[in-house]
């Protein structure tokens, strides 16, 4: 193969395209929200944080956590399925190509200042990444998911530096986000200084995170020995000197060993022409020309199988980019479930937005000596005329029916007269699952408030297990889908908790993205009765 073809800018193109194919929605960058397609449920093979407005499926170490998680329920063999697979195809030659964190860091590292050179301490840290494997992704999500049922992904929640730029950082550049600062405590501030000192470590050090951090390429690190695709040495050409792993700038023992990101720098170091990058029988990338033992019909066929792979490649990113965001939209849009919202008469104003309006301002909650939902025997004003259909405060929310987990139909025209409270949530928010006793207590407490409760599409097919011990009988579960539209319906955005209040009219009184207590849902519930 030609000099030209063995250039570092070859890698470098890949990284970009791989960036570019893993985030093609590039309409979550301008709306500000999550694309929650069927695709989500599948796993790239690089590190790109799910919450990325622009990532179009799962991160692996992300899903794996979640995997764990739920072990208690179900086995998490399809992810560790699919680790495998591309573990014993890729090996960590996903790290050195396809991994949009990786180029991040090289680019870091080409910022020009003096560099700290690897050594035997370097290469002692290298190992720290297997225990943060061990710790936070395996051994934190078992034992808070099976031990005390609490979903919590340990390294994304704690440390992940990707979680927190294309995740946190992402969407809340969005002013479509704003009401989502609320999130922002200790926690973030930890992450976003860890995230900082990672960023900072890479200029200095290569690749810091990929050496010293990343349990992702520990999981692929073991596959190295065999996988199918990564460097190899013609044992026949090497004469052990050495000059390979003295080049590189990982923290090799050797050629191919778990620490070998396969980013083919070597093949050029060596004078022997003994390296290659292969898959299978195939040279991906081989020594320049005169020390190939390849004949030259062979090279150029070589060339010529590489531009149509590199059509191929480019006709399927503009397909993705193409799909992600216009035609999916579309079909979407054109597929929406109309039938399961009931048409409103005919209202004038402005059209309702997206975002809730300030929040209703506490009062005391009741009169002294007011028993339990004894406001509620007086009847019910009808609809305002003129209201908005919408989801603002003082829109007349749309009517809509949904199936529950118990079996029963839930639509929302047959609650006038009762306060309605619809919670957005999922069981990887924490925040969620936290504040959802709160409202089983207010039901027991009020027991005429109609409370339902929407998962997210996303993880929505585990959400009925999660269920299963947690005792909140008096609530109204239904779980949110691409077919149903509910979220959409109702603007609800993909920061979680949200919480919809409205008046026995069916007017919304309430709307945001924030935990609730208690004390606050209760405040709520009352101010909503009265109005």
């Amino acid at each position: 193969m030609d000099k030209k073809i063995a250039r570092p800018h070859t890698r470098r193109l890949v990284q970009l395209y791989a960036a570019l194919l893993y985030n093609a929605n590039l309409k979550g960058f301008i709306d500000g929200h999550i694309y929650s397609g069927n695709l989500k449920a599948a796993c790239v093979p690089g590190f790109n944080c799910y919450s990325c407005p622009g990532a179009i499926a799962s991160c692996p170490l992300g899903s794996l956590q979640n995997a764990l998680n739920a072990a208690g329920h179900t086995a998490p063999w399809y992810v560790m399925g699919i680790l495998a697979l591309f573990g014993v195809i890729l090996g960590r030659t996903i790290c050195g190509w396809i991994c949009p964190l990786g180029l991040i860091q090289e680019l870091l590292h080409k910022i020009p200042t003096r560099k700290i050179r690897k050594s035997h301490i370097t290469r002692m840290l290298s190992y720290l990444k297997y225990v943060l494997l061990a710790v936070f992704v395996v051994a934190i999500p078992l034992i808070w998911g099976v031990g005390k049922g609490v979903i919590l992904p340990g390294f994304c929640k704690y440390i992940c530096p990707a979680g927190t730029f294309e995740g946190a950082v992402g969407l809340l550049q969005n002013p479509a986000n704003a009401t989502s600062f609320y999130q922002l405590g200790a926690l973030f501030t930890n992450k976003w200084v860890i995230m900082i000192i990672i960023g900072l470590a890479c200029i200095f050090c290569y690749r810091s995170f990929c050496r010293f951090i990343c349990p992702l390429g520990a999981i692929y690190g073991f596959f190295n020995r065999f996988s199918l695709t990564g460097v190899k040495v013609n044992p026949d050409r090497c004469n052990g000197c050495g000059l390979c792993v003295k080049k590189c700038e990982m923290d090799v023992k050797h050629v191919g060993d778990h620490e070998c990101i396969s980013c083919g720098r070597c093949i050029s170091s060596c004078a022997q022409g003994a390296i290659s990058l292969k898959c299978g029988k195939i040279t991906l990338l081989g020594p320049e020309t005169g020390k190939n033992a390849d004949p030259e019909p062979e090279i150029r066929k070589r060339k010529k199988a590489g531009r149509v792979a590199w059509g191929i490649a480019i006709a399927v990113l503009l397909f993705a980019v193409a799909w992600f965001n216009f035609i999916e939209p579309a079909i979407d849009r054109a597929s929406a479930p109309a039938a399961a919202v009931t048409e409103q008469p005919a209202q004038s104003g402005t059209p309702a937005g997206t975002e809730a309006e300030t929040p209703v301002p506490e009062t005391e909650a009741g009169t002294q000596g007011e028993s339990s939902g004894s406001a509620e025997k007086s009847e019910p004003a009808a609809a305002p005329a003129n209201l908005t259909v919408g989801t603002e405060i003082g829109n007349l929310l749309p009517d809509f029916t949904t199936d529950l987990l118990s079996g029963e139909t839930f639509r929302l025209s047959d609650c006038r007269g009762r306060v309605v409270i619809i919670n957005f949530w999922g069981t990887t928010c924490e925040p969620c699952v936290e504040e959802l006793p709160y409202y089983e207590q207010l039901k027991v407490q009020y027991p005429d408030v109609e409370i339902l409760a929407i998962h997210n599409r996303a993880g929505a097919k585990k959400a009925k297990a999660f269920l299963e011990d947690k005792g909140w009988d008096h609530l109204d579960f239904a779980l949110d889908s691409k077919e149903k539209g509910l979220l959409p319906l109702m603007n609800a955005a993909d920061a979680m908790p949200q919480t919809i209040i409205l008046d026995r009219q069916g007017v919304v009184v309430y709307n945001a993205q924030a935990p609730l207590t208690y004390e606050k849902l209760e405040v709520l519930y009352r101010q909503a009765l009265e109005h």
